[in-house]
């Protein structure tokens, strides 16, 4: 079926490079899918190397005009760009489910997520306050400026289309910086258009330059931008061996990182916990987006004096989710994303089984739905040694392990390269600031699953990448510090 919206001009389906719409300079294309189906509804441009390359030389022509022009004139195109997205909030959310198989209720909320950001650093662009510096002598002033880093390529991922654009340009543009910018490949539509509301707002010719290009295509055009010397910053939200090839490919030129890489987050539940709200907390930290999310639960503890009651309280709340396309709006779990994102997670599933895991309930793809789903998802009996423990499942599947002590939960949580998220129950005060200060991970949960807010940072430690997102710390990771010593006053 075509996507048929109130606005049909916020699928212009080509680039834009500084003032102007355009197809791939070599006139390439490849098809957008719905993930539902996997039936194609949409083309956008094949970017190549010269595309990218002409994304950067618009953004380094717009950057002197755009970092001069006052912050809070900045900050009024930003808060124009929020009030857009929210009055067109439905269109967005529609082609968010769309090319990205979430049902429409989490589009349209991932819609207003998205523009929590935009306004968040709209008012933040005007609070980037420098200091005085109390001099060591007479006769000196010291002060340190903030200033924008310059030109910055933001690579989003397929998840959250709306949201992670926004997270990204939005505090780019706060602080002075220009934009180049390539969204995923399976869902670039949306960001498409979210530019075009952008320009509608006032974001001028330049400042905002957005390329598409396939999977096959993306290293292309990306290395374009890693061997640019203009291009001052890399923003990136995907795998950890793509953001280490990132961070090893920016050396030569320096460049500033912020990445946001992948995660293995531990939800731990302890004997003292309200069991009930456990399994909220769970429910909605583990099933949004079908569990297509970075800091989405991969391993669960359950310690043992509590672990049968949690175990048949989640399997009733599973076994009720409701799995269907976008389209359907009671469908609480939608489509995986691809082929291959249902491959790995049945692959978890079975290497599970075999290994003496129990599947409580779900453990199957829905093929009778279409080719992209697969059941939510409890397995019993899981332990360190299976793939669901040691690698990022990214899907509808809550691994349930059985622990005894503290301690011993504590060392398995921390038993892993990644630290983006962690969430924990309990009730004992103690325990909470033991346990908060002991996990290894960049964002803590404590008695609650929905972690994220444009006023916190976002990000995290060890594998799992550097810089923050979202805050006056996300702010900050666009700007340089700039020493000013004055002299002969006295």
């Amino acid at each position: 079926m075509p996507l048929t919206l109130h606005r049909q001009d916020l699928l212009p389906a080509r680039n834009r490079i500084g003032a102007e719409w355009s197809d791939a300079l070599d006139a390439r294309r490849f098809d957008v899918t719905d993930p539902a189906t996997d039936a194609v509804f949409a083309s956008v441009p094949d970017s190549g190397a010269a595309d990218a390359r002409a994304a950067v030389e618009a953004a380094h022509a717009a950057f002197p005009a755009w970092r001069a022009l006052p912050a809070k004139q900045r900050a009024q195109i930003l808060k124009r760009w929020n009030d857009l997205m929210l009055a067109h909030q439905e269109d967005l959310g529609r082609l968010v489910s769309r090319e990205q198989g979430k049902p429409l209720a989490e589009g349209r909320g991932e819609v207003a997520y998205a523009a929590s950001y935009v306004e968040w650093f709209a008012e933040e662009a005007t609070r980037a306050n420098g200091d005085v510096i109390p001099a060591p002598v007479p006769g000196r002033r010291m002060f340190a400026l903030k200033e924008p880093v310059g030109v910055v390529a933001a690579i989003t991922p397929w998840n959250f289309p709306a949201a992670m654009i926004a997270r990204k340009i939005a505090p780019a543009l706060a602080a002075g910086c220009t934009v180049v910018c390539k969204p995923a490949e399976d869902t670039p539509l949306t960001s498409l258009a979210l530019v075009v509301l952008a320009l509608e707002a006032g974001v001028p010719p330049g400042v905002i330059n957005i390329v598409t290009a396939s999977r096959e295509r993306t290293p292309e055009v990306v290395d374009v931008w890693l061997a640019d010397a203009r291009v001052r910053k890399i923003s990136f939200t995907g795998s950890t061996p793509v953001g280490k090839h990132l961070a090893r490919a920016s050396a030569d030129t320096l460049k500033k990182l912020s990445l946001e890489l992948g995660g293995n987050a531990p939800f731990i539940v302890f004997d003292d916990a309200d069991l009930d709200a456990a399994v909220d907390g769970l429910m909605t930290a583990k099933f949004r987006n079908g569990g297509q999310t970075c800091v989405s639960p991969n391993r669960v503890f359950v310690q043992a004096g509590v672990h049968d009651a949690f175990v048949a309280k989640l399997a009733t709340r599973v076994g009720a989710l409701k799995v269907g396309p976008a389209s359907d709006a009671t469908s609480q779990i939608g489509p995986m994303i691809n082929a291959r994102a249902v491959d790995k997670i049945a692959r978890h599933v079975q290497d599970a089984v075999a290994r003496g895991g129990r599947v409580v309930v779900g453990g199957e793809q829905l093929a009778a739905l279409g080719p992209n789903y697969f059941a939510p998802t409890v397995l019993a009996g899981v332990d360190a040694g299976m793939a669901c423990s040691c690698e990022e499942t990214f899907g509808p599947v809550v691994p349930i392990t059985r622990f005894g002590t503290e301690a011993e939960v504590v060392a398995a949580a921390n038993d892993t390269p990644f630290g983006l998220a962690a969430y924990f129950y309990s009730t004992d005060v103690r325990r909470i600031w033991r346990l908060a200060e002991q996990l290894e991970a960049g964002i803590v949960g404590i008695n609650e699953g929905a972690l994220a807010a444009e006023a916190a940072p976002f990000g995290g430690v060890k594998e799992s990448g550097y810089g923050r997102e979202g805050s006056v710390h996300g702010l900050d990771d666009y700007m340089h510090v700039k020493y000013l010593c004055q002299g002969q006053l006295d």
